[in-house]
This record gives C-alpha cells, structure tokens and sequence, in this order.
C-alpha cells in the first residue's frame, strides 16, 4: 500500500521523531510510506482564531497535494478530525481524500493490533479530546498498547477530562488552562507511570510542560513511538 504520511506543522517542527517514527512503524508492517512535500497546514489553527478564508484556501489545497496515494495517514487525531470534519464544508467538492488517525489506521484498515513493539515501561494513556469527542476512536489506541510486549498498562483516572490545551484556548484562557491541566497531571502522578501516551502531541507538549516543572517521573510519549519501539527483549 502506498501510504502518505500527514505529519502536521506541530510533529514537523517540534517533534520529528514522532514522524520518523511512523515511517519505521509503517514500513516495518511492510507498507510505501511516502511524503507529499507540498503538504502544509491543515487550517485547524487558523479556524481556532477566526480566520475561515485563510482556512478555506488550505481545505482547497489539500485533496490536490495528497492526490494519488492508496491512504494519508497522520500521528495527529485533532489534525484528522478537521480534516474530515471541517474541510468538505469549508471546500465542498474538492474531494477531500480519506484521512486516518495512526490507530484508526492500524486497527481499522489493516487488522492489526500486535506491530511487533516492544516498550519495557509503565504507561498511561490519556484519549485527547479530538480523539474521543470528534473521531471517536475509542478504545483503538488501548487495544494497540495492550499487544506491546514488556508494557505495564494503567488507568489513567478521569481520562476522559480535557486537559485543557485547546489550541488558542490555552493562550485567551490561561488561568483556566492551567488549572485543566494541573487536574490532568495530578491523576497522571497518582498512576505511577513512567510514560504518558496519547494521539495527539499537542496536548501531551501542554500536560509535559507541566509535568517537567513539578519534577514529575512521568514523561509524555507519542503512540507511534512506543509502537515503533523495539528494543530487545531480554527474555
């Protein structure tokens, strides 16, 4: 299957490995990954702060950059939902291509649940709002997580709560973003985790902020990077 691989403005310019990451995943379960280098943002930000012309001419961009390829795939759930959400309404008829989440991905159109990861660690896993509220995604990511071998799976308590990113949110309500965020990782202390995971590393570079300044164990981690991890398993 020849795959595009959507990496978003964030995974580009912040976290990289989180695509080098899919690539290994991906090509590992013996798939093309390929990269669109015209491929810029998907609008979300722009909608999020009022700029729906602006948004538009990039929902009418889209289709045209990602054309040709069997699946665009993306290690963003809020980059995907707005994809699939907003851009046939804000471009009706461009032919917005089919646009799926890592996990949805994996579980969905290739039937796999076990990509041969191996991630020694005690992990939460935190559903990010896009993901649970907009994709519905489920319990795809856990179900994923559960066939990693050498991984000590814990509930996160309140998992279905924000934490309180939101995009701009976090910038016109601060106060009330932090306090969103400082619940979240208060429960993600209390799991004893070595690693946060989510879908979405927006949301894990607002809730790691936090945890680094309280001198917290836990460290936020993408899903595609524990399901790329192979490290050799001692036993």
């Amino acid at each position: 299957m020849r795959i595009a691989l959507f990496v978003t403005c964030v995974n580009d310019t912040m976290f990289p490995g989180t695509g080098r990451a899919m690539v290994t995943l991906l090509r590992r379960l013996g798939h093309e990954v390929l990269f669109p280098e015209a491929q810029t943002c998907c609008g979300q930000m722009h909608l999020n702060t009022g700029y729906r012309r602006q948004a538009r001419a990039l929902a009418e961009e889209f289709p045209k950059v990602f054309a040709g390829h069997d699946a665009v795939v993306t290690p963003s759930a809020s980059c995907a939902a707005t994809v699939r959400d907003w851009h046939p309404r804000l471009a009706p008829g461009a032919g917005t291509p089919p646009v799926f989440e890592l996990s949805e991905f994996l579980v969905d159109v290739l039937a796999v649940t076990d990509v041969g990861a191996y991630y020694p660690h005690r992990v939460t896993y935190h559903p990010t709002c896009h993901s649970l509220r907009m994709l519905r995604i489920g319990d795809r990511p856990l179900r994923l997580l559960r066939a990693v071998r050498g991984i000590d799976l814990v509930d996160l308590p309140d998992a279905a709560e924000c934490c309180g990113f939101g995009g701009t949110f976090a910038l016109k309500n601060a106060d009330v973003s932090a306090a969103m965020c400082a619940d979240k990782v208060a429960c993600v202390e209390r799991t004893g985790a070595d690693a946060l995971c989510a879908a979405d590393n927006s949301c894990l570079m607002h809730i790691g902020g936090t945890l680094a300044r309280n001198g917290a164990r836990a460290r936020t981690v993408h899903l595609a990077e524990i399901l790329a991890s192979t490290e050799e398993d001692p036993s």
